[in-house]
C-alpha cells in the first residue's frame, strides 16, 4: 500500500507504554520425555487453578498438518502428565523460521485442551469432531501496514482540528457529568447507581485466557472483552467460550495499530474486518469499539457510527500492563472507583490477573454491580 517493506505489519510488535517494567518470568515445565521442537512449556496461576501454554517451533520439512497436529497432541498429553492439576492446556505451533513471539506471524496451528477434555482429545482430532483446535488456513488476513506506536494508554486522545478539540472536550463533559452515550460516544455510564463496567483490552491470548475466565466465573461476574481480530482468528474457540458465558465482545480493531494515520479505508477495513470475524465466531451482534491506545478522531468516529458501533472508552486505568505490581494496581483501582465507572484491564497482564480477586472483592464490599458495557445503565 505505498509503504516502505522495512516498516513491521501491525501486530508484530505490540505497543509498549513509555516506563513500563518488565513481566516477571513464568514457571516452565519440563516434559518427559522431551520433545526437541517444544520451545517452551510455561504455567501460570490464578490463585486458584493453574494453566499452561506449550510453544512448538517446526522446520520447513515439518510445517504439514499432520505434523503440526501431532506435535500438539503429545505436548498436551506429556504437560498433562508434568502437572495433571491443571485446569487447561494451551498449545501454539509455529514455523521456526520468522518466529517473533506472540505479536509475529500467526501460528500454524492452535489447540486447547482442557483437563475434562484429555481423554477424548486425540480421538476427537483424528475424526475431525474436536472444536478447540485450529489449523491456519494460510490466506492472508487483512493487512495495514504501519509502523508500531509506542503511546501510553492513560487516557483518550481526540487528533483533530482546535475546533474539533473543543467540541470533544464539550461532550466529554457532557459524558462525565451525566453518563450515557453521546455522540456516539460512552466515556462513562450513569452515575445514579453504584454500578461499573469491566472491560479487558487485547485478547484473547492463550495461558491467561483461561485464567481470567475462571476468575470472573468464580464471582459470578460478566465483563465486556475488547478483543483483538488477530488473535481472535488464530484462537476462535476462547470467543465461542465469552459467547457461550454470557460475556458481550466488542472490538479493538483487526491488527491493535493507531487508527488516526490511516487512510478511511484501513480503517474501515480494521473495523468492519474485526465486526465481521467476530460475529461470525460468535453469532454475537458486535455493538462496541474501543480504539487502540485511547487515539481517535472525528473520521474513526465517523466511521464507527457507520459501521453500528459505539465508540467507548474508560474511567478507571489501574495499569496493570505497566506491570507496576499488584499493590498499585489494587490501590489505583481503589481510588478510582465510582459509579458509572468503566474498568479498563488487560487479559494478559500478569498483574491484571493476580489483582483481579481482590478488585471485584472491593468492589463488592462498597456496594457496587460489576457488568457489562451493554449493561452498564440498563
Amino acid at each position: 500500500m505505498g509503504t516502505s517493506l522495512a516498516q513491521p505489519a501491525p501486530g508484530q510488535i505490540q505497543p509498549v507504554a513509555p516506563g513500563t517494567r518488565t513481566a516477571p518470568r513464568l514457571q516452565t515445565l519440563a516434559l518427559t520425555p522431551p520433545l526437541p521442537e517444544v520451545k517452551t512449556v510455561e504455567v501460570l496461576s490464578n490463585g486458584f487453578v493453574r494453566a499452561a501454554h506449550a510453544i512448538i517451533l517446526l522446520s520447513g520439512a515439518q510445517t504439514t498438518d499432520g505434523r503440526a497436529t501431532q506435535l500438539a497432541l503429545l505436548a498436551a498429553e506429556r504437560t498433562y502428565r508434568a502437572a495433571p492439576d491443571l485446569l487447561e492446556v494451551d498449545v501454539s505451533v509455529y514455523r521456526a523460521k520468522g518466529y517473533a513471539g506472540f505479536g509475529g506471524p500467526l501460528p500454524l496451528l492452535t489447540l486447547s485442551v482442557p483437563r475434562e477434555r484429555l481423554a477424548t482429545v486425540r480421538t476427537s482430532v483424528q475424526t475431525d469432531q474436536y472444536d478447540r483446535i485450529w489449523i491456519n488456513p494460510q490466506i492472508d488476513t487483512p493487512e495495514v501496514i504501519a509502523p508500531p506506536a509506542k503511546l501510553l494508554e492513560k487516557v483518550p486522545v481526540f487528533v483533530g482540528s482546535r475546533a474539533e478539540q473543543l467540541k470533544q472536550q464539550l461532550q466529554q463533559s457532557l459524558s462525565h457529568a451525566r453518563g450515557g452515550v453521546r455522540g456516539g460516544l460512552l466515556f462513562q455510564g450513569p452515575s445514579s447507581r453504584r454500578q461499573v463496567a469491566l472491560t479487558f483490552d487485547d485478547g484473547p491470548h492463550p495461558l491467561y485466557f483461561p485464567l481470567v475466565l475462571d476468575l470472573l466465573r468464580r464471582a459470578d461476574v460478566k465483563a465486556t472483552f475488547f478483543l483483538i481480530g488477530r488473535n481472535a482468528v488464530a484462537y476462535p474457540y476462547f470467543v465461542q467460550d465469552l459467547v457461550r458465558g454470557g460475556f458481550e465482545i466488542a472490538n479493538h480493531t483487526f491488527h491493535h495499530v493507531r487508527l488516526p494515520s490511516l487512510s478511511t479505508l484501513q480503517i474501515k477495513t480494521e473495523l468492519s474486518s474485526t465486526n465481521t470475524l467476530l460475529t461470525q465466531l460468535g453469532g454475537q451482534n458486535v455493538l462496541y469499539f474501543r480504539p487502540p491506545g485511547g487515539r481517535y478522531s472525528t473520521r474513526v468516529l465517523n466511521i464507527a457510527r457507520q459501521l453500528g458501533l459505539t465508540t467507548v472508552f474508560w474511567t478507571d486505568d489501574p495499569g496493570d500492563f505497566q506491570n507496576p505490581g499488584v499493590e498499585t494496581v489494587e490501590a489505583r483501582f481503589g481510588k478510582r472507583l465510582r459509579p458509572g465507572g468503566i474498568i479498563l484491564l488487560h487479559d494478559n497482564a500478569l498483574d491484571g490477573l493476580l489483582a483481579l480477586p481482590d478488585l471485584l472483592k472491593v468492589a463488592r464490599q462498597r456496594g457496587y454491580t460489576v457488568t457489562t458495557v451493554g449493561a452498564l445503565g440498563r
